[in-house]
């Protein structure tokens, strides 16, 4: 029974994340619906779906030794508690993140379009995840390595220090849940809630550690499962870059089809790249084998990036005019209202309302009684500010469904469904209409 737990401890970590990801895609917004209890649930859900990823397995040899696996003299007890400190570490970091994200606001997200921000992010990620793939070490200092060592035996501090690190490690694989909930915490700025919200979030990527620490499992032996392991997860690193470089590259928004073609080509070279030996394959071997890997890891990245720009691209785009005195212009000579669109690169939400801009009905009612205008605020300058204040859109995402003399028929400030989107549309094109009528009528 004793070697029964860790190993089917060890058979789930390796073969859960699969699961994970069919499972893990539900958005922020879904819980959000739902109320704060659905929220809280949906936190630690997402944050132990997380823990499952091939993201947190660099993690795992350095939580063993903290937590004193491969000490005979450590109990269960005393290793639950060092569990405790490392997961409570990860929990400061980010309850950390979710009131500094609170706190900055709007101004936060803008951070993940600056280049210097961006840059040396992409470079870390490129960075461990050619270390992953072999290309050097990434090992902490001798002296650090044998204060881990003991520290199952002595110390609740490194354990805690440890894990106010930790779960940057994870940071490609959180997916589009933690996305949607530093959005919330941004457009919101509820300190508490968002720092609340976060911290449970890290609880959930905890589940794992107390698991590891619970059975005292040690890692089997290194081989070629391990290069596999290894490899998923830089490709994760890589994935994780590309998503941050995406700001800064609008051309990146352009290149995917919304047919279905295109995600069944992008899906087919993923299998490809993975043939090829973009898992199994090193980039120690023969030249053959490296050119073959090398191909295979650009297939399924490129794989993985059609479809996920599929997903992101609508179907149908608004005819965007982006100077505000010629949209209203227009707006007049045409007899129509101006539906006007803050957004930003870095806005998540804001990306995902032109899917809904995209749907056949929503496109045709708000094509057919307004004049779509779009402000970028990206860069926050004095002029930006002043646009969102004149509008009352200090937070994003911000649609504003106005008449030609500046009054205000209809607001959304989250991201909503289709059928939503419609409610407010059409009584907003109705009051359009009728004053257009009366318009008409009057001599």
């Amino acid at each position: 029974m004793r070697r029964t737990v860790p190993l089917l401890v060890a058979i789930a970590v390796l073969l859960v994340p699969a699961l994970a990801f069919a499972g893990g895609d539900a958005d922020f917004e879904e819980y959000q619906a739902r109320g704060w209890v659905w929220m809280y649930l949906g936190s630690f859900g997402a944050g132990f779906l997380t823990s499952l990823t091939p993201c947190v397995y660099p993690m795992i040899p350095i939580t063993l030794g903290i937590f004193g696996a491969r000490g005979k003299d450590v109990s269960r007890g005393r290793r639950l508690l060092l569990a405790t400190a490392y997961v409570f570490g990860m929990g400061l970091t980010y309850a950390v993140l979710g009131v500094t994200f609170a706190l900055l606001g709007g101004r936060a997200g803008a951070l993940l379009a600056n280049p210097f921000v961006v840059i040396p992010i992409v470079l870390l990620f490129i960075a461990m995840a050619a270390s992953l793939f072999g290309a050097f070490e990434l090992n902490l200092p001798a002296s650090w390595q044998a204060k881990l060592n003991q520290v199952g035996g002595k110390g609740f501090g490194g354990a805690f220090a440890m894990g106010l690190v930790g779960g940057f490690i994870a940071a490609p694989c959180t997916g589009p849940f933690l996305a949607g909930l530093l959005a919330f915490v941004t457009t919101t700025r509820d300190v508490v809630g968002g720092g609340s919200l976060l911290f449970v979030y890290a609880l959930g990527m905890g589940v794992l550690f107390w698991v590891l620490a619970a059975a005292a499992m040690s890692l089997p032996k290194s081989g070629r499962w391990m290069d596999t392991v290894k490899s998923v997860g830089a490709m994760l690193l890589l994935f994780g870059a590309i998503y941050f470089l995406r700001p800064l590259m609008p051309w990146m928004r352009t290149i995917a089809s919304p047919e279905t073609w295109f995600l069944i080509v992008s899906l087919s070279l993923i299998p490809v790249g993975l043939a090829l030996g973009a898992a199994h394959l090193t980039f120690h071997g023969t030249l053959g084998q490296k050119i073959r890997k090398g191909l295979g890891v650009a297939l399924v990245l490129a794989g993985c990036l059609g479809a996920w720009t599929w997903k992101l691209t609508p179907k149908l785009h608004l005819p965007w005019v982006t100077d505000e005195k010629a949209a209203f212009a227009q707006a007049r000579a045409e007899g129509k209202g101006v539906m006007v669109d803050f957004a930003a690169t870095w806005c998540v939400p804001c990306e995902e309302l032109e899917l809904v801009f995209g749907d056949d009905e929503v496109h045709a009612a708000i094509t057919a009684s307004f004049v779509t205008l779009k402000l970028d605020v990206t860069h926050e300058t004095a002029a930006d500010k002043q646009l969102q204040e004149n509008y009352g859109a200090q937070t994003l995402p911000a649609v504003i469904f106005m008449d030609t003399s500046g009054n205000v028929l209809g607001r959304i400030k989250t991201l909503i469904e289709p059928d939503e989107m419609l409610e407010v549309v059409r009584p907003a094109a109705r009051k359009i209409r009728t004053a257009s009528q009366q318009r008409a009528a009057t001599p």
